[in-house]
């Protein structure tokens, strides 16, 4: 029997395609998270700079929001990407079951015995 068989192929595509969704998913609500830290962090300035808290302090807290920001903004491309890298599985795993489910039915039916996997390939390239 062949290492790799349609059915073999065909889940792992599958789960590819689940798993490269998950992950997109995952990436996006840890890109809203650090968003909505950095947005926290910038209200924290605010309200220690309204407390007179020294200018140095205030600043640092600003530059941490941006800081976050920007890494959110990275994070958020980065989750676009896993979204591209999750519909390509996903259109893989649809071009996979157009094109072999057919045939995988027909072999499946097929009354010759899984022993065909057993044939020496020299025997079939003979003439």
């Amino acid at each position: 029997m062949p290492d790799l068989t349609y059915q073999k192929l065909a889940k792992a595509v599958a789960d590819l395609a689940k798993a490269s969704a998950r992950n997109a998913e995952t990436i996006h609500k840890n890109a809203d998270m650090i968003s909505d830290e950095a947005r926290d962090t910038s209200r924290i300035a605010d309200q220690i700079g309204a407390l007179r808290v020294d200018r140095a302090t205030v600043g640092e807290t600003q530059q941490l929001s941006k800081i976050m920001d920007g890494l959110s903004d990275a994070v958020t491309a980065y989750a676009t990407a896993g979204d591209n890298t999750s519909k390509s599985a996903q259109a893989a795993h649809d071009a996979n079951r157009s094109s072999h489910d057919g045939i995988n039915e027909a072999v499946r039916r097929s009354p010759v015995g899984r022993e065909i996997h057993d044939v020496d390939n020299t025997w079939l390239a003979q003439e």
